[in-house]
């Protein structure tokens, strides 16, 4: 600062202030929780499949690694509750796990024929009804509001204790380029695990395609 120059006071942030800007992004991730993504899923499967298991079937569609520890972390549960959730979809035929035989304790997961279907149709519906909801608005309101969620949210974590964490938290909603990851300085599972050539599957059972 030169001499003569008067230092500009920072904006203050008000208890209020922090409080309401709080309750408007509880709102809003409650709203897309609750009106969006579990309403989709129970118009599309039901009660065949909690979101629990649909977030399990779109992390298996775009990673190419995964274990227990993997799914644990993401589903934020213990190893023990994340093996029960694959152990009940693979009984149901919607994951398919290959065990290869110089370790067993290691596994890998793909989807069936049936959980693609189930996730084309439950991704085509939320686009819907999320394109319903958000046509109010003008195209670039919309992406100077995304972009300003990503900032807050990376300001919030860039702070914490757990700098260059490895980050789960766009769950269903993976992108390629990820401008929370950058701001928060989050290091993205999809993209150290991204499925980079996903083989076309291929039925090996005639049973396959039913959901118990």
């Amino acid at each position: 600062m030169q001499p003569g120059e008067i230092e500009a006071a920072p904006n203050p942030i008000s208890a209020e202030l922090s409080n309401e800007f709080l309750s408007s992004a509880r709102a809003f991730a409650w709203s897309v929780r609750e009106v969006i993504e579990r309403t989709v899923l129970n118009e599309v499967a039901g009660d065949k499949l909690t979101f629990s298991q649909l977030k399990l079937l779109y992390l298996v569609a775009h990673t190419d690694v995964l274990n227990i520890g993997d799914a644990a972390r993401f589903l934020g549960v213990t190893c023990g509750a994340a093996s029960r959730v694959v152990d009940k979809l693979v009984h149901r035929r919607l994951l398919r796990r290959i065990a290869p035989a110089e370790d067993r304790r290691s596994f890998r997961l793909s989807l069936t024929e049936t959980s693609r279907k189930l996730m084309d149709a439950y991704q085509a519906a939320r686009d819907e009804r999320a394109k319903r909801a958000l046509s109010q608005f003008p195209p670039e309101e919309l992406r100077r509001t995304s972009e300003l969620l990503d900032r807050l949210a990376g300001a919030i974590v860039s702070d914490s204790a757990a700098p260059d964490a490895v980050c789960m938290q766009c769950e269903i909603y993976f992108r390629e380029r990820c401008r929370f990851g950058e701001y928060g300085r989050r290091n993205c599972f999809y993209q150290h695990h991204k499925t980079r050539s996903p083989e076309p599957y291929r039925n090996p059972d005639p049973a396959e395609g039913k959901v118990d």
